[in-house]
């Protein structure tokens, strides 16, 4: 009876807890070793087929590369917000690229499709380009200047707004 009751007291405090807490809803900004250089390549077979992606045919406009996975939660809550941020900027210099990270390809085409993404994903074989970035787990975002440089690293879920602000410092700093 007394261990009963404690199990029922543990599982409502857990139930509790997990209700009340606070959902990750953004990400936060880090300094890595790669801020202030020469974006790593990001260039491999594009997701869906077609052409293969090459972050260097992007000089001109700013890039944001987004790694990414169909099993990660967290990229599961920011893929609306990338496709969003992907469409209004289409036409201002900047362009979204994202990198399959650790996933089998038919799950992160599956998870494209789910989400309707509105930018090409690589597919990162061997995680070779994953750890050019030195990107450990997703989601994880660069913004990449229009020089090529890296000039923000945002680890966890992106919004549209943490975007459009990344976005508009790299702009103004460029100025």
């Amino acid at each position: 009876m007394v261990t009963s009751l404690a199990v029922i007291v543990i599982v409502a405090a857990l139930s509790l807890f997990l209700a009340l807490r606070k959902p990750v809803t953004g990400a936060s900004e880090a300094n890595t070793s790669l801020l202030g250089k020469a974006a790593p390549t990001v260039s491999g077979p594009r997701l869906g087929g077609g052409t293969s992606i090459n972050i260097r045919n992007d000089l001109g406009s700013i890039v944001v590369v987004n790694f990414w996975a169909s099993w990660c939660g967290p990229c599961k809550s920011e893929a609306p917000d990338l496709s969003t941020f992907a469409w209004q900027e289409r036409t201002r210099k900047v362009d979204v690229v994202g990198v399959v990270f650790d996933d089998p390809v038919s799950s992160a085409r599956a998870f494209a499709h789910y989400y309707g993404s509105l930018y090409p994903s690589v597919i990162d074989n061997g995680g070779e380009i994953a750890n050019r970035y030195g990107v450990t787990a997703p989601p994880t975002t660069f913004i990449i200047n229009a020089k090529g440089v890296v000039a923000a690293t945002l680890i966890g879920p992106v919004s549209t707004k943490q975007l459009e602000d990344a976005v508009a410092e790299v702009r103004a700093s460029a100025s």
